[in-house]
């Protein structure tokens, strides 16, 4: 099993999947490491040598990945919420915050459903 960036990349799979588990990495920038690390894309992770690990290890640093990157994502939302604009509050509150609509869907940022009792009529 490879590790590159305090990831461990799977050995069983293609070279441009396995990129795409480290944070930060999609196909499109596996495919450039891999271009830049002159590795076929088609080639298994357990087929690289030493050589080829260590040419990809140096494509990848020169990207923004895993915590760093992650830790800017936070300083942006943060900022967000600290400016108080309408994408701060909605992550404030724990909803949608691109105009998806909540009043049926959005139970992944909601939560689980919290039942409301109905009120009680009074009696004449």
């Amino acid at each position: 099993m490879a590790r590159i960036a305090g990831v461990d990349i799977p050995k069983n799979k293609r070279g441009v999947i396995a990129l795409t588990y480290i944070f930060g990495l999609g196909r499109s920038r596996a495919i450039e490491i891999l271009a830049k690390a002159q590795v076929s894309e088609d080639k298994k992770v357990q087929d690289w040598n030493d050589d080829e690990i260590h040419a990809i290890r140096e494509a990848v640093s020169t990207f923004k990945i895993e915590g760093e990157l992650r830790s800017e994502v936070s300083l942006h939302i943060k900022r967000l919420m600290d400016i108080g604009c309408y994408r701060g509050i909605r992550h404030r509150s724990g909803l949608p915050l691109r105009g998806q609509r909540t009043k049926n869907n959005s139970r992944t940022r909601k939560g689980k459903r919290k039942t409301v009792a109905n009120k009680k009529k009074a009696t004449k």
